[in-house]
């Protein structure tokens, strides 16, 4: 995700004098399904009733967030564990469209002026916007809320936001943000997308500190009642000022929205059969297809669904740290993918739901087949000599084992592969020149993957590999994944339907060595970094779309990752007290809890059938 600083000139005008080039919206390309007099987006329910909980446990996360716990109500920096959910208590410039790629319209800002050069961006603040304490929610507070995170919040905020050269609010109604040249694509979206906060709330507060104190928000919820490490609820905001605006119509139904957090998803689970939590997206194909047998779903008091995914599915594996030497030869890296057995393990282990993941853009017309095109080899022959002659052929995909959970062929082909790279076998054990041990642990926060790793761990140990695995608390992992103190840990990426800027903090060099980057396996290859910036400066869809085929040929060469897996479905089970629009939008997932409402006449029915 995220450069330069060269200053544009342009005039700042005080106030919007006229309405030249002023666009209700935006996106990557220029390009928007809705017109300037929209009511609402189309997918949702205008209809829908306001009310109820919704409860669930995460499902996602982002900057400082966990899965298991939390510990802060600050979300945006590096420190502590932000708690998932707080994005919801602030506005934001602009918000997203459920079924286009990225387009936004207009929120705490009704639209936005664009230079002809694309490198100024004027965004017009709606005077009715307001923060929870009755305040106006101006532009001093926005350009605020883009130059402290940019100094003082996580890095990969930091990284998204470098090429923001600065933002300043000529008066309360006007916000100027001035780009880099040649910066990214999607940086304005990112901008438009980031929380706006209090001015004066941070003026008594200092930003960069983990803290249970509840900032002053500006969005649809409020914290509520929380339980540290426990559960946190957010509170609908009834008189919010953004309730009416076309963006929100028919959007944040629920009175109470409610994240319950365990340690271990077993727990959860039992937890969701319980209704100790109302929705539950299930991750475990195990638990899947074996224990939605209780009495609740035989009865019908539990639904039961499977939702397509046409989004990308992204990176999902074991990601190998290279900045540890055992690891810096592609030949170990490739040894051991070939260690892995997939087909076994989906089999065995997870029922046969998934397939294999080969690409960090899986499931997305940007991941690369065949061999390179001509607008592909255009881009690819200036490095020749740089990268494998592999990159010019059918892209590297994991090798297909035979399914026995150890198969001969491929673990031969290990150990030649270590043999090369200078790890020879000594009294049983895999060792190099200088006579140190292989060895190698995998860092994990969840009981629940241990039996994915414990064949693995097997074929590594054949290979001669001390591997072991170390399950850590969630607080001590994210520390460590922060500092990049591992040798290996297993992440999911998702890549956005229009990647850009986000690439950087993956997978560029500079993000490599910044503390907390999501560039776990400290990617530094100046081929990718060019690439990245063909992808950033696409000028259309099918130039991005070469561009990341490029891209993926040389990434997925480089063997940084053993691949796990993916599925291009959401099974969902949900307490029978929930609604939801017929067709959900391709670009907004399973739609909770946003879109989703609390229908009284089912919950009724739910508690009836008891």
């Amino acid at each position: 995700m995220l450069g330069g600083s060269a200053a544009l000139v342009c005039a700042v005008k005080p106030a919007f004098a006229d309405d030249a080039n002023f666009v209700h919206g935006m996106s990557a390309f220029g390009d928007l399904k809705y017109p300037k007099d929209f009511k609402q987006f189309d997918y949702v329910n205008v209809s829908a009733p306001k009310g109820g909980l919704f409860s669930t446990v995460p499902s996602s996360r982002s900057y400082n967030q966990s899965f298991q716990t939390f510990n802060s109500l600050n979300a945006f920096i590096l420190k502590g564990d932000g708690a998932i959910g707080m994005e919801q208590t602030f506005t934001a410039l602009m918000a997203r469209s459920g079924d286009e790629p990225d387009a936004m319209y207009g929120l705490a800002a009704s639209g936005v002026q664009i230079s002809a050069d694309g490198l100024t961006y004027r965004f017009k603040m709606r005077p009715e916007a307001r923060f929870h304490d009755g305040t106006r929610l101006t532009a001093k507070d926005a350009a605020f809320s883009l130059n402290i995170p940019k100094e003082k919040g996580h890095p990969i905020i930091r990284q998204q936001m470098r090429d923001v050269v600065k933002s300043e609010a000529p008066d309360d109604d006007a916000l100027v943000v001035t780009f880099a040249p040649n910066r990214a694509r999607d940086v304005p979206l990112y901008v438009a997308s980031l929380p706006i906060f209090s001015r004066a709330y941070y003026a008594k507060q200092p930003f960069e500190e983990s803290t249970l104190d509840i900032p002053l928000g500006s969005g649809p919820y409020k914290v509520g009642k929380f339980e540290v490490g426990r559960f946190i609820e957010y509170d609908r905001v009834k008189d919010w000022w953004g309730r009416d605006l076309p963006v929100s119509k028919g959007a944040f139904n629920f009175d109470t929205v409610r994240y319950e957090f365990y340690r271990d998803r077993d727990v959860a689970f039992e937890g969701f059969t319980a209704r100790n939590y109302l929705y539950r997206e299930e991750f475990t194909a195990r638990v899947w297809a074996t224990r939605y047998d209780f009495p609740a779903i035989k009865d019908g008091r539990v639904k039961r669904e499977t939702l397509p995914d046409e989004t990308p599915s992204g990176a999902q594996g074991w990601f190998i740290n290279m900045r540890r030497e055992q690891f810096k030869d592609p030949r170990v890296r490739e040894a051991l993918g070939c260690a892995f057995d997939f087909e076994w393990t989906n089999k065995t282990i997870m029922y046969g739901a998934y397939a294999r993941t080969v690409s960090p853009f899986q499931n997305s017309d940007l991941m690369a087949t065949g061999v390179p095109d001509a607008d592909e080899l255009k881009l690819l022959e200036p490095f020749r000599g740089q990268v494998p002659d592999e990159v010019f052929g059918e892209p590297f995909v994991p090798p297909v084992s035979d399914g026995s959970g150890q198969d001969r062929a491929l673990l031969r082909k290990a150990a030649h592969l270590l043999q090369e790279a200078g790890w020879t076998i000594k009294d049983g054990k895999r060792v190099s020149k200088s006579g140190q041990r292989f060895t190698l642990e995998f860092l994990l926060d969840e009981p629940s993957f241990q039996p994915h790793h414990a064949p693995y761990i097997k074929n590594l140990g054949v290979l001669g590999i001390d591997a072991s695995l170390r399950v850590v608390d969630p607080v001590q992992y994210r520390a460590r994944r922060d500092d990049f103190d591992f040798d290996v840990t297993i992440e999911r990426f998702s890549m956005a339907s229009t990647p850009g800027e986000a690439l950087r903090t993956f997978f560029s060099s500079q993000s490599a060595a910044i503390k907390g980057s999501n560039n776990l396996s400290g990617v530094a290859s100046p081929v990718l970094d060019a690439l990245i910036e063909k992808i950033i400066a696409a000028n259309s869809r099918d130039e991005l779309r070469i561009a990341c085929h490029a891209f993926d040929r040389v990434f997925r060469a480089g063997r940084y990752w053993v691949p796990q897996w993916y599925r291009n479905n959401h099974p969902i089970a949900y307490w029978d007290v929930f609604g939801h629009p017929a067709k959900l939008p391709r670009y907004a997932g399973v739609g909770v809890p946003d879109l989703w409402w609390y229908d009284a006449a089912k919950a009724s029915k739910s508690e009836q059938a008891k």
